[in-house]
């Protein structure tokens, strides 16, 4: 609520500025009705479903998740019951059709659901991305009736998913793959290394790409519904990491690894456009984790200058900490908004792909200055552990490295203007 200060002597200039404040609060265009049926509403603008999710998300994030973060950031690991109470909650089928036990919602809603998880914690955010945006997304797109059949009843209620492009030897390079599988007499034997899972340490279920003929080059990469149950299927390192730390990142081991032909997801050879549509999405996920993390610190730093004193006065009236939260501020909720468009053009069935590739990039990019500039904002205390400014921060910096460098959507947004 905006406070107008004590009435007594103000200066001129004080004085101009409550005018103005006043005319921008009352102000509206007499020319234009007060609502116009026609026009879209706003990016923000939520309907009476999307504002309930949200909030139940929101209220399930700080009272069962804000609890335990400090201390399954410093374990490097995830609570079970949490992963539980996922999908007890319903997150982790939000886009799935209700025939296969989904709420047959929309990928605006799992931003939402991603953003506020995100605000409290990016490690939950990231097991209810990941599951969504490239595991449920790729089965609802690419797999047949029975595999749908089969596996959403089980991806809805208890078995977590991840998505296993990386290896080793390919980073931006994703399909320079090494991974390989070949014919056996009950249907395909996997042997390779994936590195850089993400839920890797919990899932059940690995959308693992390999290429079934090197000659073809990338035409010989296909995806495999691999179950952690398989013979010759095991999981290797977990990686100690800077930020994320409770969400598990792990290598995992494919020795002869067997794949009966009903765990093929879409056409053999078509691996690497189930791979590209489905990290389109992920993209959008990657944003809202982002634009979450971002918020979760601009929160946390305009408690701190209310309540931190320097120089007798709280450093919130400091016009130079004004601007800098000012300024952080309209970063995000233009990030915000460039997230929010491509969900909605997704879920309208436009082209989005641009549009992710630009809502990840600058959601990364701000969350990193924003999370930077809080921590300094907290002084000393920023980079204590005690204080939530640091964390923020280590989050943070994994959105400009995962799902595609910030080089990598450069080059995806420049090839689709000058195309």
């Amino acid at each position: 609520m905006w406070h107008r200060g004590e009435t007594g002597v103000r200066g001129e200039e004080e004085i101009a500025s409550a005018a103005l404040t006043d005319y921008l609060f009352s102000y509206r265009d007499p020319f234009l009705p007060m609502t116009i049926a026609s026009a879209p509403p706003a990016l923000t603008l939520l309907s009476e479903e999307e504002e309930l999710f949200r909030s139940t998300v929101r209220e399930f994030a700080e009272t069962e998740v804000a609890p335990h973060v400090s201390e399954m950031d410093e374990a490097g690991r995830f609570l079970p019951e949490l992963i539980t109470k996922f999908f007890e909650l319903g997150l982790m089928g939000i886009e799935v059709p209700e025939q296969y036990g989904g709420a047959a919602g929309s990928i605006f809603m799992v931003t939402l659901a991603i953003e506020e998880l995100a605000r409290v914690d990016a490690s939950a955010a990231i097991y209810v991305d990941v599951h969504n945006t490239l595991v449920n997304n790729a089965v609802g797109r690419w797999s047949s009736e029975e595999q749908k059949a089969r596996l959403f009843p089980r991806l809805t209620t208890e078995m977590l998913g991840a998505f296993a492009l990386s290896e080793p030897a390919s980073g931006s390079d994703a399909f320079a793959l090494e991974t390989r599988a070949n014919r056996a007499s009950d249907g395909w034997s996997l042997t390779g290394r994936k590195f850089w899972i993400t839920n890797g340490a919990e899932a059940e279920l690995f959308i693992v790409f390999a290429n079934t003929d090197f000659s073809k080059g990338y035409k010989g990469i296909t995806a495999f519904l691999v179950e952690r149950s398989f013979p010759g299927f095991s999981i290797g390192k977990k990686e100690n990491k800077l930020g994320i730390r409770a969400s598990s990142t792990v290598e995992l081991i494919l020795e002869d690894c067997r794949v009966p032909d009903d765990n093929v997801l879409g056409p053999v050879g078509q691996g690497y456009k189930i791979a590209i549509e489905t990290l389109n999405e992920g993209r959008i996920g990657i944003g809202a984790q982002m634009i979450g993390v971002g918020t979760g610190a601009l929160e946390a730093a305009a408690r701190y200058v209310k309540e931190r004193k320097q120089f007798g006065k709280v450093i919130a009236e400091f016009q130079g900490v004004q601007f800098q939260l000012a300024q952080m501020a309209t970063e995000l909720e233009a990030a915000r908004l460039m997230v929010y468009n491509a969900a909605r053009l997704k879920d309208a069935g436009r082209p989005f792909a641009r549009e992710a590739a630009m809502a990840k990039l600058l959601s990364s990019q701000v969350a990193d200055r924003t999370t930077s500039k809080c921590l300094e904002l907290f002084g000393g205390y920023g980079y204590s552990k005690e204080y939530p400014a640091e964390k923020f921060y280590r989050d943070a910096k994994i959105g400009t490295i995962y799902e595609g460098t910030s080089n990598m959507q450069l080059q995806t947004i420049a090839k689709m203007l000058l195309k």
